[in-house]
């Protein structure tokens, strides 16, 4: 098994193989919290006005989103785990976007299978690529806003990969480190609006979720993200 490690908007259209879009701070934490609280359909989308368009056609659509941290108008939600990670979405469709992860799933042009992660099911997609036991493997790192490396996203690379090639890793100093790093905006007084803390610590609860995010094409040919358990 080849695993690539790769990087941002570029390195998502070089991307091939088992492809694993990552965004820990803080778009696929999210998708898990929304996936995980009984969304019944999630469609992550790379253009907000297609996200608008979607609610025009559908009222009864929920809107999760951001550009540059925050909130987009009209919407129902931020990027913000903490905001949802106790809202019942049973039921529900959502339309989620982003200025990284989801840009990166419309970039994942020439994947042969698109999964989404952070480091809340890291886990759980190293337990799936192995089963698969693809010939490659693409781990991208979307980083801030698609343009710029984060710690926290490649620490997630990291994390799967050690995982995939059965090496040992306890992440807790990695984590700590985070803090101080690409994390310290979540400490920030003056940002608790955009960036709440809490948000830190729901997207560093490593392995939380014991399932795999994966995307795929409904009869409209809009992307939806397919949960499958994995034990």
């Amino acid at each position: 098994m080849k695993i690539k490690i790769l990087h941002m908007i570029e390195g998502a259209k070089r991307a091939t193989g088992i492809t694993v879009i990552i965004d820990v701070f803080r778009a696929f934490t999210v998708e898990s919290y929304l996936i995980n609280n009984g969304t019944k359909k999630l469609i992550p989308v790379a253009d907000v006005n297609l996200a608008y368009k979607l609610k025009e056609q559908n009222d009864s659509f929920i809107l999760v989103g951001e550009r540059h941290g925050k909130i987009l108008p009209g919407f129902d939600y931020g990027n913000s785990p903490s905001q949802i990670k106790n809202v019942d979405f049973s039921g529900k469709t959502v339309v989620h976007t982003t200025n990284a992860g989801t840009q990166g799933i419309d970039n994942a042009i020439n994947a042969s299978e698109i999964l989404v992660g952070s480091l809340v099911n890291a886990k759980a997609i190293a337990k799936y690529i192995k089963m698969k036991d693809p010939s490659t493997v693409s781990l991208v790192c979307m980083g801030l806003e698609g343009k710029s490396q984060t710690e926290e996203d490649n620490l997630c690379a990291y994390y799967i990969k050690c995982l995939l090639e059965n090496i040992p890793i306890v992440l807790n100093d990695e984590i700590e480190n985070l803090k101080i790093s690409s994390g310290k905006k979540f400490f920030d007084k003056s940002q608790q609006d955009v960036f709440p803390e809490e948000d830190f610590y729901l997207s560093t609860e490593v392995d939380k979720f014991k399932f795999v995010l994966k995307v795929d094409k409904d009869k409209n040919g809009l992307n939806y993200i397919k949960k499958i358990p994995i034990n």
